[in-house]
């Protein structure tokens, strides 16, 4: 319920920045549509006007210059009335565009970090540029469409109705023809839209899926059976889109071949030729029906036209609206300010879904100064406990404190500054390594950029690159795995908070590579609160204290020393680890 109610106010705001102009859209196009049709009423109105000349009688001049005259000034206005519409409508979906990419920006930086954990980059992609794209449809040219499409028959056929009902009741049968015929041959037109959408994403992860894998496949010789998935996909796709363009283009062309301004004149024609004939009707009350009739079905065609587009935008603003009513992370009103840095668990439990916990009543502290380490076995609760410290997450029971402060007392801004984060996923931007170091603090000079490099030791080799510390990443800096982790540590270093969690620095290093990352740690840890999240043990035999966890609880703690005596599950993790560890090296390889 809370979901919805938020939904539904986002709803109201997704469009708050131009709400005033869509009304002016709105009004322009229909005043715009109405002129378009008032010069065909003058000009109707003129035959009937000129018609006793026909008939040797006589003919009201002065009315019909006024007919000429008001169709003139109608179609001037109209012309003028559209051109201000789509003046108007483009600016103010430029203004929209610009409004929601801001929102979404400032949405970004409220939601709770864990947020992105639980998305791709495509997914947060789609909200920023693919949605936002697709609302360009809603504003600039579904306005306009739909007044249009619903103004010009209604007005034709009112003023038909009001002279003429049995040339109405003529008019009108194009306009039901052509909506039966369209809505059987649109029958499921969204059912068949979503699945064309999800053959399209299974041809892309696909065709992803082929090219990234395609060193693993040809290594194992199964790049047959790989290229086999991709033309499955592609033969889905393929037989997809014949089929329903095959169900669509028969129903289209029908309505095509309706709403032709020829078949409807040849209509029109042969009707009224019957009705003149028959004495229902005189030749001069056809007039208004061969004029007005012909643009009746037009503005449909062209709504028509634009309903895949249409959809799209739909589908987008349900997609942006569902965005901007996430939750996102509460701020607190009255601040707390930490005190010193110490990190604290206070009877800490957490759910992702409300349901099953994954932490159960955790409790610890630790000291300025010190290194904590979280092992486990997979799935025992280490990463989700470490990244509560920075609110990727709050805990839903208990409390995190940083310096005695609850870290949702603390204000968001200096709970970054104070609480950093190195993952263990290296994340490194096309841009030159110095702007890299210092990503989270652009104020930075060059001799703190420095300084933190040669604390992460990867100084030397940042030298060793073709234009040192200006080099672009992925054009002439190319780093091992090592070494971007290396280069992220370093942005840790210049960034100076007194918390640091690491989750498993040494994931991807080489030997050589673990032994400078072990040293750049050491400088780390100096006057710094350290949380690691290790599964290389032997990386963490000097922390300070050590919490095993199984279940999402601490079933053991202590330093390495003790918990090894202990012969508890910590134990068993070490001398599996050595034993592991020990035929992986050249030594235990060579025994």
């Amino acid at each position: 319920m809370a979901g919805e109610k938020a939904a539904g106010a986002e709803r109201t705001k997704l469009f708050e920045a131009v709400r005033g102009r869509i009304f002016v859209i709105a009004a322009l196009s229909l005043a715009g549509s109405a002129c378009s049709v008032v010069p065909l009423i003058a000009i109707s109105e003129l035959a009937k006007t000129l018609w006793p000349a026909f008939e040797g009688g006589a003919v009201d001049e002065g009315g019909a210059w006024a007919m000429a005259v008001l169709a003139a000034v109608a179609l001037a206005v109209s012309l003028v009335a559209a051109g201000l519409s789509g003046v108007v409508s483009h600016l103010a979906d430029n203004d929209l565009q610009l409004d929601l990419r801001t929102k979404i920006v400032q949405k970004l930086r409220e939601l709770p970090l864990g947020w992105f954990g639980d998305r791709s980059s495509g997914e947060v992609r789609k909200v920023a540029e693919s949605d936002v794209s697709a609302v360009h449809s809603l504003i600039a040219h579904g306005i306009g469409d739909i007044v249009t499409a619903v103004a010009v028959p209604v007005l034709s056929l009112a003023y038909l109705f009001a002279t003429q009902w049995r040339m109405a009741l003529v008019c009108l049968v194009p306009i039901v023809v052509t909506m039966v015929v369209y809505s059987v041959a649109m029958r499921g037109g969204q059912e068949q839209l979503a699945a064309y959408e999800s053959s399209v994403a299974k041809l892309g992860s696909a065709a992803v899926e082929f090219v990234h894998g395609i060193a693993v496949v040809k290594t194992f010789g199964q790049i047959g059976r790989s290229h086999s998935r991709y033309q499955e996909a592609v033969g889905e796709f393929v037989g997809f889109y014949r089929d329903s363009t095959r169900r669509s283009s028969l129903g289209m062309g029908v309505v095509t071949l309706i709403t032709s301004p020829v078949v409807v004149l040849v209509y029109l024609s042969a009707v009224s030729a019957w009705l003149v004939g028959a004495g229902a009707v005189t030749p001069v009350e056809v007039v208004p029906a061969l004029l007005l009739g012909l643009g009746l079905t037009a503005p449909l065609l062209q709504l028509g036209a634009s309903g895949k587009a249409m959809y799209n935008a739909m589908q987008s603003k349900a997609s942006l609206v569902e965005f901007f009513a996430q939750p996102t992370i509460p701020q607190p009103e009255r601040p707390v300010a930490p005190e010193g840095h110490a990190v604290g668990f206070d009877s800490v439990s957490f759910s992702y879904d409300g349901d099953r916990q994954v932490l159960n009543e955790i409790a610890a502290q630790c000291a300025p100064g010190t290194t904590t380490a979280l092992v486990g076995p997979s799935g025992s609760g280490k990463s989700t406990l470490a990244r509560l410290v920075p609110r990727f997450y709050d805990a839903t029971g208990g409390s995190v404190s940083v310096g005695g402060a609850d870290v949702r007392a603390i204000a968001a801004d200096q709970l970054y500054g104070t609480a950093g984060f190195v993952f263990q996923d290296v994340y490194l931007l096309r841009t030159s390594v110095r702007d890299n170091i210092r990503l989270t603090r652009p104020d930075a000079d060059d001799a703190a950029v420095e300084r933190a490099a040669r604390g992460a030791q990867i100084h030397d080799r940042i030298l060793r690159l073709p234009r040192g510390y200006d080099s672009v990443i992925g054009e002439d800096a190319h780093l091992s795995g090592g070494e971007g982790q290396r280069l992220t540590i370093a942005r840790a270093l210049v960034t100076d908070a007194p918390v640091l969690v690491l989750d498993e620095a040494t994931a991807f290093a080489d030997p050589d590579s673990e032994a400078a990352i072990q040293e750049a740690l050491s400088t780390l840890a100096e006057e710094r609160t350290l949380l690691v999240i290790a599964h290389r043990l032997h990386t963490i035999v000097g922390a300070d204290q050590i919490l095993v966890l199984d279940g999402g609880r601490v079933v053991e703690r202590g330093s390495h020393a003790e918990l090894t005596a202990k012969g508890g599950l910590y134990s068993q993790m070490w001398d599996r680890y050595s034993k592991a560890h020990a035929a992986t090296t050249p030594q235990g390889a060579d025994r």
